[in-house]
């Protein structure tokens, strides 16, 4: 009796290819983590919501007070990633051509006379925006064509950014004097508003010894700026549930108090989030299964990344305000339901 060889058919090969390159993921972000946890001590939430931002293809705000080490964890992400990576500190006088770059009016040996463009810092593919709000509104929206779709104009010329692109911008919540908040369109450009926190003991033990010795310990580069555009593209074929596709249709259209079924955002929420916050939150949950080595998210996925994806992206009634009432109270309204 002779016996055929199986075959799989074209879905399965293809379910099985996805599965090898999730396994081969999953030990090179192993070693994303190893990497960054040589310099950042701690803050591992923090680490894995920046992660997931720059796995989703997108850009992240991080706010804390000073000391926190929001710098560090940026240039510690352009080495691992192997990221062509740049600075801008922000401040009142910083004008858009400081980041855009300009053009500027040059004469050759035999007097012919022509402008030559000098690429400003956001030609790069990791760009820090040091204390964004302290940059004019000027500046601030000099970014928004960049961030959005990855090209600026500048003299009427429209020039593509390098690929990848990631902003992260930092903000101290603490000091306002002399700062201007972000406009609402710019605040939907970033996929997470990621909280940085004040590390737990351990953590700011071993940060005590680590950093105050002769020798530093130094980030390591672990994939290529290609590899991580490989790993992008493979985040968006990650197949999602149509449980998962619900609760976040569900929880960002409750969110809106024009529609919505719940009291507390009728009354308490002046404007809610758009159909980006959707977005952001299926490329998100599917960056976050990845990490974990899981095929496919989960609603617990959804529940965990609905704070940092929906709070930049809504905003409090002045009465609400005035009562103290938080944005992460009206969120976990929205999630518990799904809990």
């Amino acid at each position: 009796m002779t016996t055929t060889p199986s075959t799989l058919s074209p879905d399965d090969a293809a379910d099985e290819k996805l599965a090898k390159q999730l396994e081969e993921l999953g030990h090179k972000l192993s070693l994303v983590r190893q990497s960054i946890g040589r310099v950042i001590f701690g803050q591992q939430e923090v680490v894995d919501q920046t992660l997931i931002t720059l796995l989703a293809g997108g850009h992240g705000l991080l706010i804390g007070v000073p000391g926190l080490a929001k710098t560090r964890l940026v240039e510690t992400l352009g080495t691992v990633f192997g990221l062509d990576d740049k600075r801008v500190q922000c401040t009142p006088d910083l004008m858009p051509a400081d980041i855009l770059g300009s053009e500027v009016l040059e004469e050759s040996d035999t007097g012919r006379r022509s402008f030559r463009f000098i690429p400003g810092p956001v030609f790069c593919q990791l760009l820090m925006a040091d204390e964004i709000n302290r940059a004019s509104p000027r500046t601030q929206s000099a970014l928004l064509q960049a961030m959005q779709e990855r090209r600026v104009t500048v003299s009427g010329h429209s020039r593509d950014l390098p690929t990848p692109f990631h902003v992260l911008a930092t903000q101290n919540p603490l000091e306002q004097e002399g700062t201007y908040p972000l406009p609402e369109a710019q605040l939907d450009r970033f996929l997470m508003e990621i909280d940085v926190g004040y590390p737990e003991i351990a953590a700011e033990r071993q940060m005590l010894i680590e950093t105050t010795g002769v020798q530093q310990n130094e980030a390591r580069a672990v994939m290529t700026a290609e590899e991580l555009m490989q790993v992008q593209r493979l985040v968006r074929r990650v197949p999602v549930g149509e449980s998962v596709v619900e609760t976040i249709l569900a929880i960002v259209r409750n969110g809106r108090p024009e529609s919505s079924e719940l009291e507390e955002v009728r009354s308490q929420v002046a404007w809610g989030p758009g159909p980006r916050a959707s977005q952001a939150l299926m490329l998100a949950v599917r960056a976050r299964a990845l990490m974990d080595g899981r095929f496919a998210p989960s609603v617990d996925d959804v529940m965990t990344l609905a704070h940092p994806v929906l709070k930049h992206r809504m905003a409090l009634s002045f009465a609400a305000r005035a009562d103290g009432v938080t944005l992460d109270h009206i969120i976990s309204h929205l999630t518990a339901p799904y809990q």
